[in-house]
C-alpha cells in the first residue's frame, strides 16, 4: 500500500508537469516567435524500478498499479485542459503572467523530480542490481504516448501546436509582404512609368515634328483662289487652313512664310470663317478688328447655337416657387437662371409647348431672354415714378418695369410701329399690368411732346442691327453689311439725345437713364454713348451688375472717354447669352454742350434785319405817295439810332426763334399799324 501511495503522488506530480508544459505551448503560441523545447526535455522522469520479487503476482501487481496511474493522469490532463480553455478566454495582458507561472511551476516540477527521482538500483537486491533492468522504457513510453496523444488533442482543439506555430509564421509572412511591395504591384508601377516616359517621349517628338515640318504655314495664291471659286471645298479642308492659321498667328515671328505680313494671314483667315460660316466677309473682318482671332472664331461659333429658354416669373401674380411647381408637375426639367436674378428659370427641357400653358395664359411668366433682363435691373425703377420706355414693343421690359414698381406710378410705352404696339397692349392685359400708357411717336420728337412733363427714368433699348442676336436671326449674317450699322448708328445718337432731353434731372429719386442694344459692334455703343457725352451734361455711372466685361475704351485709333469701363458687355460664348450692351447715364443738368454765344447772336442779328425791312415796306403802302418819302426817312432815322441799342440787347444769351415765330410777330405789328388809324380820328372827332 505504501508503494501505491508513492506511485500516485510521483503521477501527480507528473501530471502538474504535463500541464505546466501544456501552458507553455499555448503561451508560445501567442507569441510572434514561438520556441519549443527539445523532447528530451518534456519527457517526464522514469518511474521507480518495481520490487525484485520474481513471482507473477507482482508483475500483476505492477500492472495494475500502472492502469490506475493511466486513468489518474488522464483524470488530470481533463481537468487541466478546462483550465487551459479558460485561461485563453482571459486578456492578453493575463497571458504574460501565465508564462511567468508556468515557468516557474516547471522550474518547481524539475526540483521535485531531481529530489523523487530514484537511485539506480533502489528496487533491486544487491546481487541482482548489476544486471536486471526496471521496465523504464515500457511504461513511460506509454505515459509518453499518453501524455502526446492529450497534447495532440488539446492542440487539436486549440488550433494545433505545430500547426499554429506555423499559421503564426503564415501571418507573420504575410504582414511582411504587406509591408513589402507585392510583384504584381511592382510591375503595374514599372508599367505605368514606362508609358508616362513613352507619353512624355511621344509630346516632345510631336513638338520637333510641328517645329520642323509645320511650322511654316504657305499661304495659298492668288491663282490657287480663283482655282477654288467654282469648287466646292468641303468643311474639314476649311477648319484645318483656319487652325493652321491660327497656329501661325500664335507664334508669328517663327512660323510665318517669308515676306508674308500679318494683315495678309488676317485677311486669308477672315475669308476662310466666311465661307465656312455663311457670313459677309466684312462682318468677320469687323469682328477681327474687335477681338483676337482665337476669340473672333469662339464667338462666331456660339453665335450660331441656340442659347436656352428661359422664362421670367410675373411676381404681380404668382411666386417663382409656386411656378416652377406648377411646371413640374406638366413634366418640365427648370433650373434657376442665375444668382443674379430671383425671377427668371431656365427651361431645359418641355413636353408641353411653354408658350401655351395654362400658367402663361393666365400670365404667371413671361417668355423673356436673360440678356434683356440686364438694361431693367440697372434701371431699377422705383415704385411711384414716371418712367419712359422709348422702344417697349413687345413689352417684355415695359412688363419687367410694371412688376418692379408694383403696379405703381406711370410707365409709358412708346413704339414707332403700330402693329406691334397690339402685342404690346395683350401682354400688358394678360400679365395683370394697369400702370402702362402705350403710345407711337417718333422717339425723336418726344422732347417737344413732353417739354413741360419730365421722367424720372428712362429706358433706351435702341434699334439695333442684331449682330448680338444672330441665333435667334440668322439672316443677319447675309442681310446686314457696314454701311447698315452706321446708319442705325446714326439714328441711336439721335434717340439717345432725345432721351437725354426728356430725363428729369431735378428728380429725387431718378435722373437716370439706361441704354442698351442688342448688338456688340462699337459703332452702336460706345460711339453712340461717346458722342453724347460730348452733347450733354451727363455722366456714366455702374450700373450695379455682378457680371459682365467692361467696355471698350479704345478700339483701333479711337480713345473713349475713361468712364466707358463702367458699361458692361455680354457676350454669347462667356456668358452664354445674347449680345448685349448696357450703359448707365445720369443727368446733371440741362446743358447743351457745343453751343457758343456767337451763334446764338447772329441768329438774332438775322432775325432783326428781316423785321426792319418788312415794317418799311408795310408803312409806304398806308400812306399816301406824297408823305411816303417822308415817312420813309423818319423810319429809317430812328432805327438807325436804335442800331446799337438793340444790339446791346442782342448780347444776352436768348434761345433762338424760328422764321415761323418772326413772320407772327409781323402780321401782329400790321395789324397794329391799320388799327391807329380809327384810334387817331376818334380823337380827332
Amino acid at each position: 500500500m505504501g508503494e501505491r501511495k508513492a506511485h500516485t503522488q510521483k503521477a501527480g506530480s507528473r501530471a502538474k508537469t504535463a500541464a505546466a508544459a501544456k501552458k507553455t505551448v499555448l503561451a508560445t503560441s501567442k507569441k510572434p516567435t514561438p520556441t519549443r523545447k527539445k523532447k528530451d526535455e518534456d519527457l517526464p522522469p522514469p518511474p521507480p524500478p518495481a520490487e525484485t520479487s520474481s513471482s507473477s503476482a507482482d508483475s500483476d501487481g505492477s500492472n495494475s498499479d500502472s492502469e490506475e496511474e493511466q486513468m489518474l493522469t488522464k483524470k488530470s490532463t481533463s481537468q487541466k485542459r478546462n483550465k487551459t480553455i479558460d485561461n485563453n478566454k482571459e486578456s492578453s495582458s493575463s497571458g504574460d503572467d501565465n508564462d511567468d507561472e508556468s515557468s516557474e511551476d516547471e522550474d518547481s516540477s524539475d526540483e521535485e523530480d531531481q529530489e523523487t527521482k530514484p537511485t539506480k538500483g533502489k528496487f533491486f537486491s544487491d546481487e541482482n542490481a548489476a544486471w536486471l533492468k526496471p521496465k523504464e522504457n515500457k511504461q513511460p513510453k506509454k505515459k509518453q504516448s499518453l501524455i502526446e496523444s492529450d497534447d495532440e488533442d488539446d492542440d487539436d482543439e486549440f488550433g494545433g501546436g505545430d500547426n499554429n506555430d506555423e499559421l503564426m509564421e503564415n501571418d507573420e509572412d504575410e504582414e511582411d509582404e504587406d509591408e513589402e511591395e507585392l510583384e504584381v504591384e511592382r510591375q503595374s508601377r514599372l508599367l505605368d512609368a514606362r508609358h508616362r516616359q513613352e507619353a512624355e517621349e511621344a509630346e516632345e517628338e510631336l513638338r520637333e515634328t510641328v517645329a520642323t515640318h509645320t511650322a511654316m504655314y504657305i499661304l495659298p495664291t492668288r491663282e490657287e483662289l480663283e482655282r477654288d471659286v467654282d469648287r466646292v471645298v468641303p468643311p474639314s479642308e476649311l477648319k484645318s487652313h483656319i487652325e493652321s492659321i491660327l497656329e501661325v498667328l500664335a507664334d508669328f515671328n517663327q512660323r510665318r512664310e517669308p515676306g508674308r505680313s500679318r494683315k495678309e494671314y488676317v485677311d486669308q483667315l477672315g475669308l476662310f470663317i466666311a465661307e465656312l460660316y455663311g457670313y459677309l466677309p466684312e462682318l468677320i473682318e469687323y469682328f477681327l478688328t474687335m477681338f483676337s482671332p482665337s476669340e473672333a472664331l469662339e464667338f462666331i461659333e456660339y453665335s450660331d447655337k441656340p442659347r436656352p429658354m428661359v422664362i421670367r416669373t410675373n411676381t404681380l401674380k404668382t411666386r417663382r416657387k409656386d411656378l416652377a411647381l406648377a411646371l413640374i408637375k406638366r413634366g418640365v426639367s427648370l433650373d434657376p437662371l442665375a444668382s443674379w436674378s430671383k425671377v427668371g428659370l431656365k427651361i431645359s427641357e418641355s413636353p408641353v409647348p411653354i408658350g401655351a400653358t395654362p400658367e402663361y395664359l393666365s400670365g404667371h411668366y413671361m417668355l423673356q431672354s436673360a440678356a434683356s433682363m440686364c438694361p431693367v435691373l440697372a434701371l431699377a425703377p422705383q415704385p411711384k415714378e414716371r418712367v419712359l420706355d422709348m422702344s417697349a414693343a413687345p413689352g417684355g421690359k415695359t412688363s419687367y418695369l410694371a412688376q418692379l414698381m408694383r403696379n405703381t406710378g406711370v410707365i409709358f410705352a412708346n413704339d414707332l410701329r403700330p402693329d406691334r404696339q397690339k402685342a404690346t397692349v395683350a401682354n400688358m392685359h394678360r400679365l395683370g399690368v394697369k400702370n402702362v400708357v402705350t403710345c407711337t411717336h417718333d422717339g425723336r420728337k418726344l422732347p417737344r411732346l413732353f417739354s413741360n412733363y419730365k421722367f424720372d427714368r428712362v429706358l433706351l433699348d435702341a434699334p439695333c442691327s442684331g449682330l448680338g442676336v444672330i441665333s435667334r436671326d440668322p439672316s443677319c449674317k447675309v442681310q446686314r453689311t457696314i454701311a447698315d450699322v452706321k446708319k442705325t448708328a446714326h439714328l441711336q445718337k439721335e434717340l439717345l439725345l432725345a432721351a437725354i432731353d426728356v430725363l428729369n434731372h431735378k428728380s429725387k429719386t431718378g435722373g437716370i437713364m439706361v441704354y442698351s442694344t442688342c448688338s456688340v459692334s462699337v459703332f452702336e455703343n460706345e460711339e453712340v454713348v461717346d458722342y453724347a457725352l460730348k452733347k450733354r451734361d451727363i455722366k456714366i455711372i455702374e450700373t450695379e451688375l455682378d457680371f459682365g466685361t467692361p467696355g471698350f475704351t479704345r478700339y483701333q485709333q479711337q480713345r473713349f472717354h475713361p468712364s466707358m469701363a463702367k458699361t458692361r458687355r455680354f457676350y454669347p460664348h462667356v456668358h452664354n447669352m445674347d449680345g448685349f450692351f448696357v450703359a448707365r447715364i445720369q443727368k446733371l443738368s440741362d446743358k447743351i454742350k457745343g453751343e457758343d454765344d456767337t451763334s446764338n447772336t447772329k441768329q438774332l442779328k438775322e432775325e432783326g434785319e428781316m423785321e426792319k425791312t418788312e415794317p418799311e415796306k408795310e408803312t409806304t403802302k398806308v400812306t399816301s405817295k406824297g408823305k411816303g418819302k417822308k415817312r420813309k426817312e423818319r423810319s429809317k432815322q430812328p432805327l438807325d439810332v436804335a442800331e446799337p441799342k438793340k444790339a446791346k440787347k442782342e448780347k444776352v444769351s436768348v434761345p433762338p426763334t424760328s422764321k415761323a415765330e418772326t413772320k407772327k410777330k409781323v402780321e401782329k405789328n400790321t395789324k397794329s399799324a391799320k388799327m391807329t388809324k380809327p384810334r387817331r380820328r376818334k380823337v380827332e372827332a
